[in-house]
């Protein structure tokens, strides 16, 4: 029995239009992502590799080709669908913690539940933001606001928002891009515990570190896709299907 990927890309395209150009970010892109895979995209300034993110992340959608994830065919929603799907299928951690520095670190946590399709009661809400907190080991830190917390915990924080909704997909774009070395290192320990525990996690980064704490990579160059670990190496400009 063959295994649903979470990501499935199919000659995914982005193209701006600025005027009399045309910008190709991205270039007809084919990829598959399985549940427990642990993947870093990387790529020089230009290289797309942040609008594949804003893609799989469904912030942005693709001019042409299609994008289905945990099956469902996002490249066709319209903006209500979009946001659910946001809500309840991907967790996003990003290099700004955006923490609202009034609220403590649980009701930080509790916040994606407020706006779930299905009402989640404040008993179960809270209980959830607790499981959250303990899960990244911040459960003695739950009373404590943003400014009372030190960088990596509050992006620890951060990370126990993205999966109080138990989402399929954890999106991370360069999750530790404000933090010192060994913040750095504690947090991408914490994202190898989490995928080893069965956390499919994606990761945007410019982080060769960063990357070793992976399972898989894939390398975008000017658009196109030019090398993935889990299959072959391709020429400029090939398709790779993994």
């Amino acid at each position: 029995m063959s295994i649903k990927p979470v990501i499935k890309l199919d000659a995914i395209q982005k193209t701006y239009h600025t005027g009399e150009v045309d910008v190709h970010a991205v270039r007809g892109v084919s990829l598959e992502i399985l549940p427990g895979e642990f993947v870093a995209i990387m790529g020089s300034s230009g290289s797309g590799k942040s609008t594949m993110m804003n893609m799989i992340g469904a912030l942005d959608h693709p001019t042409g080709g299609h994008y289905w994830l945990d099956g469902i065919d996002v490249s066709t929603l319209d903006r209500d669908a979009l946001a659910d799907v946001r809500n309840e299928k991907i967790g996003f951690v990003f290099q700004g913690f955006n923490l609202l520095s009034r609220t403590t670190a649980l009701e930080n946590v509790e916040m994606p539940m407020l706006y779930h399709r299905q009402r989640i009661r404040a008993q179960e809400q809270h209980e959830r933001a607790m499981q959250s907190l303990e899960l990244v080991g911040l459960g003695a830190r739950a009373d404590h606001h943003p400014n009372q917390l030190s960088g990596g915990q509050q992006q620890r924080v951060a990370i126990a928002r993205a999966l109080v909704n138990r989402p399929t997909l954890l999106l991370a774009d360069e999750p530790t891009g404000n933090l010192h070395s060994e913040q750095a290192k504690e947090i991408m320990q914490l994202f190898r515990r989490l995928n080893e525990e069965g956390t499919t996690v994606v990761q945007v980064t410019h982080s060769e570190i960063n990357a070793e704490y992976g399972t898989r990579t894939i390398e975008l160059r000017d658009g196109w896709l030019s090398r993935d670990t889990a299959g072959l190496i391709a020429a400029e400009g090939a398709e790779v299907r993994a």
